[in-house]
C-alpha cells in the first residue's frame, strides 16, 4: 500500500510561495442555467477577491444576458431551449483562452448540454476540473476517451465516481459500503488505467488520486464542512494552486484542501 499516504498536516506549504505577487494567469468559470447562475457568479468573486489573477472570464449560457449588467471578462454562450449550453465548438474556443478552466456545474440535464461537457473534457488541451452536476453529465456522456485526456480533473462523489467507472465498463468495483483502503485502491488502479485526476470524499476523508497516487485528508482537518466541499470554493482553491505549481497535481490539491 505504499501508493497511499495519509496526511494529518498540510505537509505542503512551501507551494504557497509559488504564489506571485503580480497578478498573472487566466482562468474559465463556466456554469449556469436560466435558472441558477449564483455559484458561478460566487466562485469568480472568490478567485479574484483571494489570489492574484490576472483575468477571471465568467462563461455563462446566453439566455442569462438581460439578467446580468454589462461586466468586462463575461462570455455568453448560446444556449439550449432549457437554458444551458448548446455547442461545443463554442466552449471548446472559450476554454482555448485560459490557462485553466473550471466546469462549475448548475446544469441543465440534456443531451446538447452533455455532449457539449463530454466534447470539452475530451479535447481542452489546458487543465480542466470539472465538479458538482457536471459529473453527471460527464458520466452519462462519455467516453474513454474523454478520461484519457492528462488535462482533466473530476471533483465528485463516491456515487458519481461510481458511475464514471460504470459508464467505461472498468471491471473493479466501487461502493459506497466499502473501507477507505478498498476505495483507495480501487482509485490507484483506476489512475494508472486512465490519466484522469480525482477528487472525492468517502468516510470523512477527502481523496486526492492521479497517476496511482492516492493522499487522504481527513475532512476535521481540511478546514472546509461537508457543505463546503460543493460550494465552489475547494474547487476555486485547488485551481489557483494547481495553476501556479503546474504538473504537481497531487501535492498542490493535497495543499489546497487545507485550511
Amino acid at each position: 500500500m505504499d501508493f497511499l499516504h495519509k496526511l494529518d498536516e498540510n505537509i505542503f506549504k512551501d507551494l504557497y510561495w509559488n504564489i506571485p505577487e503580480q497578478k498573472q494567469g487566466k482562468v474559465n468559470i463556466i456554469g449556469g442555467n436560466a435558472q441558477s447562475f449564483r455559484t458561478s457568479v460566487k466562485t469568480a468573486e472568490y478567485l479574484l477577491k483571494n489570489y492574484p489573477l490576472a483575468n477571471v472570464n465568467l462563461v455563462l449560457p446566453d439566455i442569462l444576458k438581460t439578467k446580468l449588467p454589462p461586466m468586462p471578462d463575461i462570455f455568453y454562450l448560446k444556449s439550449t431551449e432549457t437554458g444551458s449550453f448548446a455547442d461545443s465548438e463554442e466552449l471548446k474556443n472559450v476554454m482555448a483562452l485560459a490557462d485553466y478552466s473550471l466546469i462549475i456545474g448548475d446544469l441543465s440535464k440534456n443531451t446538447i448540454t452533455g455532449q457539449a461537457i463530454a466534447s470539452a473534457c475530451e479535447n481542452s488541451a489546458a487543465p480542466l476540473l470539472v465538479t458538482r452536476d457536471t459529473v453527471d453529465l460527464l458520466a452519462e456522456n462519455t467516453t474513454e476517451k474523454s478520461l484519457m485526456n492528462e488535462n482533466l480533473v473530476v471533483m465528485g462523489s463516491m456515487a458519481q465516481i461510481q458511475k464514471l467507472f460504470r459508464a467505461v465498463y472498468y471491471p473493479k468495483v466501487l461502493t459506497l459500503s466499502q473501507s477507505l483502503v478498498q476505495v483507495a485502491e480501487a482509485l490507484h488502479k483506476f489512475t494508472l488505467s486512465y490519466p484522469v485526476a480525482m477528487v472525492t470524499i468517502h468516510n470523512g476523508q477527502i481523496i486526492v488520486a492521479k497517476s496511482g497516487t492516492v493522499n487522504v485528508v481527513p475532512l476535521q482537518k481540511s478546514g472546509f464542512t461537508p457543505i463546503l466541499f460543493w460550494n465552489g470554493e475547494m474547487a476555486a482553491k485547488i485551481v489557483a494552486l494547481n495553476l501556479y505549481n503546474p504538473n504537481n497535481f497531487i501535492k498542490a490539491t493535497s495543499a489546497a484542501v487545507f485550511a
